[in-house]
């Protein structure tokens, strides 16, 4: 009642010092919530009804915010966490428009906020109840050491402090642990985490806003283990759900490769700009599967050091879809490195009886050939070819390989090759 009081003398007082006589017929009080998001920009509603000696005061308990009267602002006494960051709709006020706009809000503009209008037909007072929250679009995590697996649910700005809760193969309950800080701007930077155990094979975590009626879901889910032969081809499997991620949402898409305390990010693709890229050049992505939505990615030419966890990672502000899928890969089966030996001495040497036994044949040919053309005629002749009997003698009785060496560098004395 005592402020009701001083209200009435305020709005009383204004005419005189705005130089009007005139008298308010008028008086009342509604209450409006507005919500704001930290860092963006917000309306607090005031209407009234349109009358010449227009007289706005917006304040925020004892504290000046905006002064408006003699048709111009004045703001000699506002409060300087304002300034330069609200301002009145000059040309609607004519229209019975006092809404102020604020620019850039803080957690430290929430409160109660007062608009008082007076003019030469009335005078009304509206309260306007101003909320700021903050909402960073969390992620999900997938993370590895050498003993355990878990996950991370991570917001880096949130205001007030939400409402987090884990649902592992569809039984829900509400983490506790979970690492709070406090940033320079007054929001909560929170870190939620669960092990990961080998009985379960979903996880889903939501982190809700209730001031600002925001949500977001993160899902994780282990595919069957893979297991192909080295030097073959695998398809890793990732395909979202229609109802998580809209065909006009926008999202993106990471493949990597999970190590005990890394990752390594292997292709990625955004939805909005069809941008991709591929680190390595044994990956592959097929174009009537993205265009389908089906981001499964194919892996060529498998080698051993491939075995390993691989993890799909599909955002949007709304949702994350995690999917880990583990390969192993086997050596082919070979044959004792004694046998393989073996064929290959017994292959080159079947190559080397082929290609040198003709040339044999073709020596042996020559020489009975020369004999014909060159009987002996007398002793010297006989003696001659006596000599010539004995070569052909001596070649026969040469080691078969040392033959075949003769007649293949043609280092058969006196004998011609060709016929």
């Amino acid at each position: 009642m005592k402020a009701q009081a001083v209200l009435s003398f305020f709005f009383t007082l204004i005419p005189s010092l705005c130089g009007s006589q005139a008298s308010f017929s008028h008086v009342s009080m509604n209450e409006q919530i507005v919500t704001g998001r930290l860092g963006e920009d917000v309306i607090l509603p005031c209407s009234f009804e349109s009358g010449p000696n227009v007289v706005i005061h917006w304040k925020n308990q004892d504290t000046n915010v905006y002064s408006y009267y003699k048709d111009s602002d004045q703001l000699e006494n506002q409060d300087p966490r304002y300034v330069n960051r609200i301002s009145l709709f000059r040309g609607e006020i004519h229209n019975g428009n006092a809404s102020l706009s604020f620019r850039r809000l803080t957690l430290q503009d929430e409160g109660i906020y007062v608009c008082y209008v007076g003019t030469s037909l009335g005078k009304i007072t509206k309260k306007v109840v101003l909320k700021v929250g903050a909402f960073v679009t969390p992620v999900m995590k997938y993370e590895k050491n050498t003993t355990n697996s878990f996950l991370i649910c991570s917001v880096l700005s949130v205001f007030p402090y939400p409402i987090i809760t884990w649902k592992v193969d569809n039984n829900t309950f509400i983490s506790e642990n979970n690492g709070k800080e406090v940033g320079s701007l007054g929001t909560f930077h929170i870190n939620s985490r669960v092990n990961i155990t080998g009985s379960n094979s979903s996880y889903q975590c939501a982190i809700e806003n209730p001031l600002l009626k925001q949500t977001w879901t993160g899902r994780w889910t282990m595919k069957d283990v893979l297991h192909k032969m080295q030097s073959e081809n695998v398809l890793l499997l990732c395909k979202p759900e229609n109802s998580l991620f809209p065909a006009n949402q926008d999202f993106t898409v990471t493949w990597s490769r999970v190590e005990s305390g890394s990752s390594l990010l292997l292709a990625y693709f955004k939805n909005s700009s069809q941008e991709t890229l591929i680190n390595q050049p044994r990956l592959s992505w097929k174009e009537e599967l993205i265009n389908s939505r089906d981001f499964s990615l194919t892996v060529k030419d498998l080698r051993l050091s491939d075995s390993g966890e691989y993890l799909c990672n599909i955002s949007s502000n709304k949702s994350t879809l995690l999917t880990t899928q583990t390969l192993h890969v086997e050596a082919s089966p070979r044959a004792p490195a004694g046998i393989i030996v073996l064929v290959l001495v017994a292959i080159i040497s079947a190559v080397l009886l082929l290609s040198v036994a003709p040339r044999a044949v073709r020596s042996q040919r020559c020489i009975d050939f020369h004999k014909e053309r060159h009987p002996p005629t007398n002793q010297n002749s006989s003696s001659a070819g006596t000599a010539e009997e004995n070569v052909g003698r001596t070649q026969k009785a040469r080691p078969l390989h040392l033959f075949f060496m003769a007649s293949t560098f043609n280092l058969s004395p006196g004998v011609s090759t060709s016929v």
